[in-house]
């Protein structure tokens, strides 16, 4: 299909670093300074540089199926739209480090072409919530390198059309973004200067590498071939623009860079985050080896955790069942240190469902960092594995100018509706401590009372539970951090209790309960159910003709869950259709609900 050229935006967010200026063809005033690309970002007036920001054309998601939007609470583009990135593993997107920074409570949004039609949740479009969002460990500052990022999400994302997930370039794909090369970058950002149009839809646009070493200098902190690709034109005649952040820069199929940041202005050649190096590696271990297609999965979330020699700290465990469906799979540990121990809760897990891991740190567990297999095992010998970075920290005092921080008690319950706090107590030297909660799940709180404190001190952790939070344990990790920059951490394992279906009944939940597409898309909903005795099985009637329709997985155990997937086509007929979701326990027991699907023309 030909499409009209258009503008096309993809970072944004304004930096104030101005640094000493380098004379170059076509740069702007001296000491010109740079922005990322976060969707709040308004482009600064740097004079009477052109602007020119066409040359973008419209995308769908089934061109790069591994896109996805990400948004925040308070955002002021449609929909909270704040960045792009893309979904490399079941559980796993990668993006720019800087996106962390954007306040307010982020979530992603899979499989829309225009992200208007998310609705806030009452449309189209597949939403995850935020688990951790962990930065390479060499990242100050957009403009000084290492901007990149993997997140972890709260369920797994199934790619459109079963496609597989985009590989990541690595030190091994050296030299593959060279000058004289060109990418393929998308984004949901910004599609003209002042963002007039409010537009979200998905773009995409072609933007030659040039030797940054040469022509991409005198903006802010300076570009770093080491770190950084710099790609499309001095005036930016095709360029990304805010909101596009954390985008793909794609070569060959292979994501080579994340969109970064620019000059403030954004008439100016797009800045993203090298792969091909040590960056590329860095991903590759925090994402972990991926099962073969058809194989079952593993994760581990959070993916890293801090406990004190004499105490526990706790981590989930989540399993995706293959194609041939669900099996038993044992779960095993290895890498421990001597004096740590695993136990896990339950032992064996049917694939598709979660578990918990404690690790239980004797007074004897020495100091430091390793990095742990926890593996599931099936009875026909598929194995799967997620890795999980312990630090144990307390067997010794520490040093001076260290700290260490603990929770007490480690693992907290509370109800929907209700509150429940521990105390994190700090251990070392007294310089001053501030306090900051990560992998906080949706729906909850967390308050210190005081947010800063004195090493040796200690600070009360109140965590919200609201009536919308979901029921699960989840691992919150709690990091103190001093002036100089050090840190250290704890995990407090919180539970949120919820309500039983009642017994012998199999209650069936839709969330959302509807949706409106028009042919030829994709509708979503994530589909719960529990009652009777062992696993259930999910069916469907009433689904429209030419439409298809998907579980993920198909068997399911009690209290899981299940993405489904609609895929409409042009043939589908525009109308209304109520759709019977039916789940059957092992035993015979039923329960049902109803999906309204719309399909418009």
């Amino acid at each position: 299909m030909t499409r009209t050229p258009r503008s096309w935006g993809l970072l944004a967010l304004v930096a104030a670093t101005v640094l000493t200026p380098v004379s170059i063809a076509n740069a702007a005033p001296p000491n010109a300074p740079a922005a990322n690309y976060l969707g709040d970002t308004v482009p600064a007036n740097l004079g009477d540089a052109s602007p020119m920001f066409v040359g973008g054309q419209n995308a769908t998601v089934s061109e790069f199926p591994g896109i996805i939007a990400g948004i925040r609470a308070g955002g002021t583009r449609p929909e909270g739209q704040t960045c792009s990135g893309t979904v490399v593993a079941p559980r796993k997107i990668l993006i720019a480090a800087h996106c962390a920074d954007a306040q307010g409570e982020k979530k992603f949004v899979y499989g829309l072409d225009d992200l208007k039609d998310y609705q806030g949740g009452a449309g189209t479009g597949f939403a995850v919530n935020v688990v951790s969002y962990k930065k390479h460990p060499k990242y100050v500052n957009f403009d000084q390198g290492y901007d990149v990022a993997v997140v972890t999400v709260d369920r797994d994302i199934a790619l459109k059309g079963g496609a597989a997930y985009p590989a990541v370039a690595t030190s091994a794909d050296a030299g593959g973004a060279a000058p004289g090369r060109t990418g393929l970058g998308f984004g949901y950002g910004k599609k003209d200067f002042n963002d007039t149009s409010k537009d979200v839809t998905l773009d995409k646009a072609s933007l030659p590498v040039v030797n940054g070493d040469s022509v991409c200098q005198g903006v802010g902190a300076g570009f770093k071939s080491a770190t950084m690709i710099c790609a499309g034109y001095s005036d930016g005649r095709i360029s990304i623009l805010p909101g596009d952040s954390g985008g793909p820069l794609i070569f060959d199929g292979k994501i080579y860079g994340v969109a970064s940041w620019s000059r403030s202005d954004f008439k100016w050649y797009s800045i993203y985050g090298r792969l091909d190096n040590d960056m590329g590696d860095w991903v590759r271990t925090e994402v972990g080896q991926q099962p073969p297609v058809g194989d079952f999965g593993l994760t581990v979330a959070p993916g890293s955790g801090s406990v004190a020699a004499g105490k526990t700290l706790s981590a989930g465990i989540t399993t995706t069942a293959g194609s041939g469906g669900a099996e038993d799979a044992t779960l095993s540990a290895s890498g421990l240190p001597s004096g740590v121990k695993a136990v896990f809760q339950p032992t064996s897990v049917t694939t598709g469902n979660s578990a918990k891991v404690t690790f239980d740190a004797a007074t004897t567990a020495p100091n430091g960092t390793y990095e742990v297999s926890i593996t599931g095992t099936t009875s026909t010998g598929k194995t799967a594995s997620g890795k999980y970075s312990l630090t144990v920290t307390g067997g010794g005092d520490p040093q001076p100018g260290d700290f260490t921080l603990g929770a007490s008690p480690s693992s907290v319950k509370a109800a929907k509706g209700k509150y429940v706090s521990t105390t994190i107590s700090s251990n070392g030297d007294g310089q001053t401590i501030t306090l900051s909660a990560s992998g906080v799940p949706s729906g909850v709180k967390a308050t210190f009372q005081p947010a800063s404190v004195g090493a040796g001190s200690s600070s009360k952790l109140t965590l919200d539970v609201s009536s919308t939070a979901t029921a699960g344990t989840t691992g919150i990790t709690v990091t103190g951090t001093d002036a100089g920059g050090k840190t250290a951490t704890t995990t407090v394992s919180l539970t949120v209790e919820g309500t039983d279906p009642p017994t012998g009944e199999v209650t069936v939940t839709a969330s959302p309960s509807s949706a409106s597409v028009r042919q030829g898309l994709l509708a979503q909903t994530l589909v719960k159910a529990a009652g009777g005795t062992g696993n259930l099985t999910l069916t469907a009637s009433g689904v429209p003709t030419g439409a298809q329709m998907s579980f993920n997985p198909a068997t399911i155990g009690q209290n899981g869950s299940s993405n489904v997937w609609i895929f409409t086509n042009f043939s589908t007929p525009p109308g209304t259709y109520p759709i019977t979701i039916k789940a059957t326990s092992a035993d015979g027991k039923t329960g049902t609900t109803t999906f309204t699907l719309t399909v418009t023309r």
